[in-house]
């Protein structure tokens, strides 16, 4: 894999000149997008050590390089026509992901065994764990990484990043929750277990606060094994008194404890965040 990294990495250094119809290229770009494509390589993972984000920069080069590499094509599948650059992900059998009517991955995603896909979308470079369900209307943006057994609500949203290639791409924990029209996007992350109530939005510039203490946990970054709420709080400024959103842990949960449905749907209840 080093030397296809390198030559993925003097590809990049000359983006400007490459173009379309070159083969050569092209061939050494598709082997990387292929690792990504069967699971074999990430976009970015956890490093267990330090519990940061590691990006592995010259696979995301390898994507936007696929982008410039390949010319616009016609598909048509049953009585659809699509017209775009890049295939859509195929042989959902023999990798035993369940696809309904409606949903769609692109070539270069990786959906592991036992993911099902409710029609929803999956994106270039995504990589969405075993056994996670990825709800109606909901999306799994560029890049963007899920754990195992996770449950992504309709209509959440789980943002993409492709540029810069540095940029930290949103990553899921396993076991999470994510309730229904939930916004989690910019490089924001959700540890392992975490429950997300209905309708929150979270990015890198909004507080994760401890609803007990009072106390900033951060910002854009749920801890594992907390049940978080939307939230806002008072700020004020020169032109008036304003509300800012925040996101609001409200309980903590023993790491490993499956979440009780029904109790937890009563606690976001109570909060007015049913999932």
């Amino acid at each position: 894999m080093a030397d296809l990294q390198a030559g993925i990495e003097e590809l990049w250094e000359r983006a400007g000149e490459l173009r379309a119809g070159d083969h050569d290229a092209l061939a050494v770009v598709t082997e990387a997008v292929g690792l990504l494509d069967s699971g074999d390589a990430r976009v970015a993972e956890v490093d267990p050590g330090t519990d940061r984000v590691v990006v592995h920069q010259w696979l995301k080069y390898a994507i936007l390089l696929l982008f410039r590499l390949r010319a616009m094509e016609t598909q048509e599948l049953g009585p659809f026509e699509y017209h775009d650059k890049l295939p859509l992900k195929r042989g959902f059998s023999a990798a035993g992901v369940r696809v309904l009517p409606g949903a769609s991955a692109r070539w270069g995603s990786f959906l592991d065994r036992g993911v099902v896909l409710m029609p929803s979308y999956v994106n270039i470079g995504a990589r969405v764990g075993a056994e996670t369900m990825v709800d109606t209307w909901a999306t799994v943006g560029s890049c963007a990484q899920v754990g195992a057994r996770v449950h992504l609500s309709g209509g959440v949203g789980i943002g993409g990043v492709l540029e810069p290639p540095n940029a930290v791409p949103v990553v899921i924990g396993d076991d999470a929750f994510v309730g229904s029209r939930c916004m989690v996007t910019e490089g924001a992350r959700l540890g392992d277990g975490v429950v997300l109530g209905s309708g929150t939005i979270l990015n890198p510039s909004i507080p994760v606060i401890d609803a007990d203490s009072g106390e900033e946990l951060g910002r854009g970054v749920v801890p594992p094994w907390c049940v978080a709420v939307s939230a806002s709080r008072r700020r004020e400024f020169p032109g008036g008194e304003f509300f800012l959103p925040c996101v609001l842990v409200i309980r903590r949960l023993e790491p490993g404890q499956r979440h009780d449905k029904a109790v937890l749907e009563a606690v976001l209840r109570q909060h007015g965040a049913a999932g």
